[in-house]
């Protein structure tokens, strides 16, 4: 079986970007990385940062951005193309799953963000976070209500939040199969309150989400760390040290 490509969402080093993005991306080509998923381009334009990732041997696996509407799915589609990605992914906050009718209408807001793009090439994806997993509502997951409801979205499972919810991240994974064709990987002691690790050196069972995902469609693995303790720059190195 071919390995499944390993990817960074570049929200990891946001710090580190805002003073110098090219050198961060170059730090990140010789980690071994081969992808990159973007939350901003730090004052460069989509022409500017293709090149530096044409040069570095990179590819853009993914971007984080704007829920897409009638408005701005032109721009979301023409910077798509431009940078080479065909996932586009969108999420929403804590209140949004505080009652089954608001998970709903986050199921309907998603179902529109993917018509909005719909014969572009593009699709669109949901990043979830602990919240969908920690409610439950009719015996389900609101992640299941809200997907169940955005037939044409897939999904960007972040095993990490899955645990912290209260699920399992490999049944979650199995359960999804190819629409969910990007994981998130992190690791940490799985609560909200303390700060993440390199993957392997926290609580989540990383290796059986990952033989999950072997099974399934899986197109990438996207390590992510909002915050950690340590180094982050190390910790990211570490964590693609781990998965390889």
């Amino acid at each position: 079986m071919k390995p499944i490509p390993i990817s960074i969402q570049l929200y990891s080093v946001r710090e580190e970007a805002k003073t110098n993005f090219p050198a961060v991306l170059k730090r990140i080509a010789k980690m071994g990385y081969v992808g990159v998923e973007f939350a901003g381009l730090h004052g460069l334009s989509p022409k500017e940062v293709r090149a530096i990732l044409d040069d570095l041997g990179l590819v853009a696996s993914s971007t984080h951005g704007p829920m897409p509407n009638e408005s701005n799915a032109a721009e979301v589609i023409e910077t798509a193309n431009i940078l080479g990605y065909t996932r586009h992914i969108s999420g929403f906050g804590r209140d949004q799953f505080a009652t089954k009718e608001k998970t709903l209408e986050a199921g309907a807001i998603a179902k529109k963000a993917a018509e909005a793009l719909k014969g572009s090439g593009i699709t669109f994806g949901l990043h979830n976070h602990d919240f969908e997993f920690s409610s439950r509502y009719d015996g389900k997951y609101a992640h299941e209500l809200m997907m169940a409801a955005a037939p044409g979205a897939f999904a960007e499972l972040d095993t990490y939040w899955i645990k912290v919810g209260g699920a399992d991240p490999a049944a979650i994974v199995r359960q999804y199969g190819a629409r969910a064709p990007l994981l998130h990987i992190k690791d940490g002691p799985c609560t909200r309150e303390q700060a993440m690790t390199a993957v392997g050196k926290g609580k989540v069972r990383t290796k059986e989400a990952l033989q999950a995902a072997e099974k399934t469609k899986t197109e990438w693995y996207i390590v992510e760390q909002e915050r950690c303790d340590t180094d982050m720059v190390q910790a990211v190195k570490d964590s693609y040290t781990f998965l390889t």
